[in-house]
């Protein structure tokens, strides 16, 4: 199977020339109407049939003859991305189906081109395909990215969301269904399914803000396990020097809304501290702006707190 990891575009290094095969186009017809979803690798309907999204078509096969009108022609207007597989081809069986369902949830935004390497091998031979699956984007007539091999659903998305900004589309990306499942399991306490959620998400996609947000939840919920608020918070008042109890108290204040006022109490603990007992507090406060997430105004603040407490 091919490197999985998207790359940068063929398309830069020239080689994709679809000069030729506009010119050897013929007239195609018109692109049936949208059907309920079904299609290519959706059961209930047959191959061929286009599926419909919100906005209209999202999923259409395509041959060397519909190529032109297909393709390129609605590229002008919606972004389209070419799967090349073929039925022989297990990794195409693990990607296409999520490529269609995705395109399905995009509503129109996108189409997703289906092309049998087998039944049009002009077409491949054309794209420089070596492996599949292949997946290409068309933006305008013109291509300007693709990957080869299968990726996992995060990094998908992601992906896509790259190609409809480069079509000049905004649209809002649909929550990952993955995420509003760990998020459950947290509101309803299984901390263990919503952290094994939450890393497997972040496992697809390091960067995801809120799967790290989310895991850091988890740990609070878990710090905070059986403290009585009230003694806690007590505690602290009467114990400035004791970093347990500080930490403690500041994790209770960001449960009960005073996050901002948690923020404060450790950062005056940095400045108080030093050592391993400074190491804690500061890393303690980085875990609850991970909770919070890097755009609230509170976060920016208590960072530049932070940093003047630090140096």
């Amino acid at each position: 199977m091919s490197d999985p990891r998207i790359t940068s575009s063929i398309f830069t290094r020239g080689a994709v020339d679809l000069g030729a095969l506009r010119a050897a186009q013929t007239p195609a017809k018109p692109a049936a109407p949208a059907t309920p979803p079904g299609g290519p690798g959706i059961p209930g309907t047959p191959p061929g049939t286009p599926v419909g999204g919100g906005g209209g078509v999202a999923v259409i096969d395509v041959t060397e003859a519909t190529f032109q009108s297909e393709v390129l022609e609605r590229s002008l207007t919606t972004p389209v991305v070419i799967d090349f597989w073929a039925e022989w081809c297990e990794p195409c069986k693990q990607l296409s189906p999520v490529l269609e369902r995705l395109a399905v949830e995009g509503g129109g935004a996108w189409i997703l081109a289906k092309v049998d390497v087998d039944a049009n091998q002009r077409l491949a031979q054309m794209f420089r395909v070596q492996s599949i699956p292949m997946v290409y984007a068309v933006v305008g007539g013109q291509p300007v990215d693709a990957f080869a091999g299968v990726v996992p659903e995060a990094q998908l998305r992601q992906w896509i969301g790259a190609v409809l900004k480069a079509g000049g589309v905004s649209v809002e990306a649909p929550e990952d269904p993955r995420l509003s499942e760990a998020d459950e399991a947290l509101i309803s306490g299984d901390l263990d399914t919503a952290e094994r959620a939450y890393k497997k998400i972040l496992s697809d996609a390091p960067a995801d803000a809120a799967a790290e947000a989310g895991l850091a939840h988890v740990a609070l919920a878990r710090r905070v396990s059986g403290a009585d608020p009230a003694a806690a918070l007590a505690a602290a008042e009467s114990a400035p020097d004791d970093v347990p109890a500080q930490l403690l108290a500041a994790d209770i204040e960001v449960l009960s809304g005073q996050a901002e006022q948690a923020y404060a109490r450790l950062v005056e603990l940095v400045r108080r501290t030093a050592g391993d007992d400074r190491e804690a507090a500061r890393q303690h406060l980085v875990s609850l702006f991970t909770i919070a997430g890097p755009d609230d105004p509170a976060v920016a603040g208590a960072r530049r707190a932070l940093s003047r407490a630090l140096f």
